[in-house]
């Protein structure tokens, strides 16, 4: 008898990737209601669900906190975690404010990816434009960008690394999650804390 999945847990497992958390570095504001309490801040990663920010001022965990960021603007929320500088927010936002923010994380990790220089706006496709990935080896291959999300892109190249060889792309490092008949998908790796730094390092990387 073919087993099925409780559909909490398959809401929370798309939660989850839904939420997935994207490396930043944007100013913001932090403030506290209950005792008016205003300091700047660091986001250092931000998802549609919450943020981790480095402050100067030690907000307690289950302090109830506004949080202005830097191009992405307001949300209220809830400090789950403190170590005395370093603190993680969970939002409390609506529906249409986690998908907006998603959407403005993906136009985030858009300008990351794609060269200003190389960028070909397309109406239809927002995200299309030119960019490239590097080999572990050092080999710079041009490629165009056929799709973008949050957790990886999809682009069209005849160079076709073998599936799970690591790469960065832009800033990004990303593995290669499969192929396609125009080209690749990359899957981004390295959640906040994780070994992307070190993944980073290995990666020779041409200019």
């Amino acid at each position: 008898m073919k087993n099925v999945e409780d559909p909490v847990v398959t809401r929370a497992r798309a939660e989850r990737r839904r939420f997935r958390r994207v490396r930043v570095n944007l100013p913001g504001k932090l403030f506290v209601p209950a005792d008016k309490q205003e300091a700047a801040c660091t986001v250092t990663d931000l998802s549609p669900g919450g943020a981790n920010i480095a402050c100067s001022v030690a907000v307690a965990p289950e302090t109830q906190v506004v949080l202005y960021i830097n191009g992405f603007g307001r949300f209220e929320g809830t400090v789950v975690r403190s170590d005395g500088i370093n603190a993680g927010v969970r939002f409390v936002s609506t529906a249409m404010k986690r998908e907006r923010t998603a959407e403005q994380l993906t136009l985030f990790l858009n300008r990351a990816l794609l060269d200003d220089a190389d960028l070909r706006r397309d109406d239809r496709t927002p995200t299309k434009g030119l960019t490239r990935f590097t080999r572990a080896d050092g080999q710079l291959v041009p490629c165009e960008v056929l799709d973008l999300s949050m957790s990886g892109i999809s682009v069209k190249t005849d160079i076709r690394p073998p599936v799970g060889e690591y790469v960065l792309i832009g800033q990004l490092a990303g593995r290669i999650a499969r192929h396609h008949e125009d080209g690749i998908g990359i899957e981004f790796v390295g959640a906040p804390g994780s070994n992307t730094d070190r993944l980073r390092a290995k990666l020779a990387v041409v200019r």
